[in-house]
């Protein structure tokens, strides 16, 4: 299937998930990534869920994070240009919605892309290959293009991969594993 039908696709059935197995499969991917290679390294991206989306709760993930005392870093949208900047999050960090219900930090210390060592990728849909359909803004290919090229790429997913999405375009950057809950793919 093409970007568009998979969106429209996966936004449907992601409204369909009740809050109670939200939170249910967002506990058991928080418990697929502890059987992960991925717990030595420093500085770590991750996305706050967008609740009127049904994303993921990634909660448990940053109890993990503050758990292993790892750097954590949130992104904040620079609506204009269509870019992320990079925060690390810290106790004194204010964070507030935006206008698209997206909670971001408000302040902080600005982190630049080439520190990140993991970064934890939101999605709507995925394919065997790894390649990754968002909601269409680009904010998250633009960021992976400015990552290190060792930097990990960690979809996370309610649902399994798609055979192929059929119009990935040369500047989409693939990922390098998608967690569901149930199974931990590898690209």
């Amino acid at each position: 299937m093409k970007k568009k039908e998979l969106r429209t696709y996966y936004m449907r059935l992601r409204s369909g998930i009740s809050e109670a197995e939200i939170e249910e499969k967002s506990l058991q991917i928080a418990n697929q990534l502890l059987k992960m290679p991925i717990w030595d390294l420093k500085t770590y991206h991750i996305f706050l869920p967008i609740e009127k989306m049904y994303e993921i709760n990634t909660e448990y993930i940053l109890n993990i994070l503050y758990g292993k005392d790892k750097d954590i870093i949130l992104p904040k949208m620079n609506k204009p240009d269509k870019s992320l900047s990079h925060f690390l999050l810290t106790e004194q960090t204010i964070l507030k919605k935006n206008s698209w219900g997206v909670v971001e930090p408000q302040n902080g210390f600005e982190i630049s892309p080439s520190k990140i060592d993991l970064i934890f990728v939101p999605l709507l849909a995925y394919d065997k290959k790894g390649n990754r359909i968002g909601y269409g803004g680009g904010y998250y290919d633009r960021f992976l293009s400015e990552c290190r090229s060792d930097a990990i790429k960690v979809g996370l997913s309610f649902f399994s991969p798609e055979e192929e999405i059929e119009d990935v375009l040369d500047f989409d950057i693939p990922l390098d594993y998608c967690v569901t809950p149930f199974e931990i793919f590898k690209f």
